[in-house]
């Protein structure tokens, strides 16, 4: 609901201002002199740099007889975009996971069952007039000194460890609700909800079809478990086009031990995402669905700062994977690399330009044995880090062995939102630039690799876009 109501708030203030303008406009002598809209400046957002908008070949420019590459370069066009400097850190995305469990000990604190605290939710305005509920963050939790309703409360959301008896998060109960309004399905042709406007010849009949919709849901049962649908159904809406999901959102810590068969591993599970020494290192065991979770709630964070002018910001999300190589290879078409050059090291002084696996068994020749901290090594020329290596990045361009044909040369992008009924092989994403784990090869940028979107691997991680808003004539990328 959200989602929707910041959109039609956004269109409500875009018409109010366009009607002062109207008004407030002198007729200049009867001539059309323009109505001007909304001028609001875009902050930089925080840690992020410019890629400002750009074409290049795509792809594998030269056939590789080695390694089976077929070159299948092809010319592309993206629009600016604000992109992360490094990975996303364990400790940006802790931000996340204690956000959401902030918010539903806030939640259980205004739950009569423990005591029902009305200061923790807020339901109605400062005349007493019903609101739609939500949360405030202005009170604190009271983590010291609770009462016992208070205690219970927080407390219901920890496990003592059967074990150790330590006391710890339960990861189990950190879901994420969220809303997303497809505005692409939303804005076809074929699902307006006037007949006439679907079909513009007018030597063929008005449809009288019921246009069908596919819409993602998700909800709690009665037993508390996640329950995902896809709902087919006619056309009614523009709530059709409304997505709801449910994401836990906690890593899998136990990914280092899964993904590496008869290897010690476990310090890497009790303490990688845990332990603040870990904090400036790209977060791993995080699925596309958790990284997409973790945009959302960056752009809703954000909006929530900046209040009415926040309905303007474009959403933070996952790179489609043109923008991701674009980025990685600076633009440059003869680049392989974030660098130039075809080698993942100086040839003069042997210095490593990205932590990989530079020969078998070797992983420590570049300095690190698993990820490294973001920022390590030097930024290619868009002041992008660890482009190439460190870990794998999460793209939101599903995959498809014909993809490069499906998309359009610009900004190209391919998605397909797999239902939960669908073949696993349909449930397939684009990952790209290759990882700690992976020889010199693997971490080219113009090669295209994938993973199922449910999947999480000590070696795959993200980092988030976000459309530049009003470009600036003669602004140009870091080069």
């Amino acid at each position: 609901m959200k989602k929707v109501s910041n959109y039609l708030i956004s269109i409500a203030i875009a018409a109010i201002v366009s009607s002062c303008a109207m008004g407030g406009r002198s007729s200049a002598g009867g001539e059309v002199t323009g109505v001007s809209g909304t001028a609001w400046a875009e902050p930089t957002p925080y840690g992020m740099v410019l890629v400002s908008r750009g074409s290049m070949e795509v792809g594998v420019q030269k056939p590789d007889s080695v390694w089976n590459l077929q070159a299948d370069a092809r010319g592309i066009s993206v629009e600016s975009f604000w992109m992360d400097e490094t990975e996303i850190t364990n400790s940006k995305y802790k931000q996340f996971v204690f956000w959401v469990r902030d918010s539903i000990i806030r939640e259980r604190l205004a739950d009569p069952a423990y005591g029902g605290n009305e200061e923790f939710k807020i339901e109605e305005d400062k005349e007493g007039n019903p609101v739609k509920p939500y949360l405030n963050w202005s009170k604190a939790i009271p983590w010291r000194n609770p009462n016992e309703d208070e205690a219970r409360a927080i407390e219901s959301l920890y496990r003592t460890n059967p074990i150790t008896g330590a006391r710890e998060l339960d990861p189990t109960q950190l879901n994420y609700r969220y809303e997303v309004f497809n505005h692409t399905e939303a804005a076809k042709r074929k699902h307006r909800l006037d007949p006439t406007r679907r079909e513009y010849n007018t030597d063929r009949p008005v449809p009288t079809e019921v246009p069908i919709i596919s819409k993602d849901t998700a909800y709690f049962n009665d037993e508390g478990e996640i329950i995902r649908e896809t709902v087919t159904r006619g056309l009614t809406g523009d709530y059709d086009f409304l997505n709801t999901y449910i994401v836990n959102i906690y890593p899998d810590t136990t990914a280092w031990i899964n993904d590496f068969d008869n290897a010690y591993n476990e310090p890497y599970t009790r303490l990688y995402f845990s332990h603040g020494g870990y904090n400036d290192y790209p977060v791993v065991g995080v699925s596309w669905e958790q990284a997409n979770a973790f945009a959302n709630w960056r752009t809703e964070f954000l909006r929530r700062a900046l209040g009415r002018e926040g309905v303007y910001v474009e959403p933070y999300r996952l790179p489609t994977e043109a923008e991701w190589e674009y980025a990685a290879r600076a633009g440059v078409n003869e680049n392989m690399y974030p660098w130039e050059g075809d080698l993942p090291l100086s040839e003069d002084q042997g210095c490593f330009y990205a932590n990989f696996k530079p020969n078998e068994g070797n992983y420590i020749k570049d300095g690190h044995l698993i990820t490294s901290r973001v920022g390590t090594y030097s930024p290619n020329d868009f002041g992008l880090y660890d482009m190439a290596g460190n870990v794998s990045e999460w793209t939101s361009t599903a995959y498809t062995e014909s993809v490069g044909k499906l998309t359009n040369d610009l900004n190209p992008e391919y998605r397909y939102n797999a239902a939960k009924e669908d073949p696993y092989k349909m449930k397939r994403k684009i990952v790209r630039g290759g990882s700690w784990k992976d020889v010199a090869h693997n971490v080219r940028s113009d090669l295209r690799m994938w993973e199922y979107q449910n999947e999480q691997r000590s070696y795959i991680g993200f980092r988030c876009v976000r459309t530049q808003i009003g470009f600036a004539r003669g602004q140009k990328s870091k080069k």
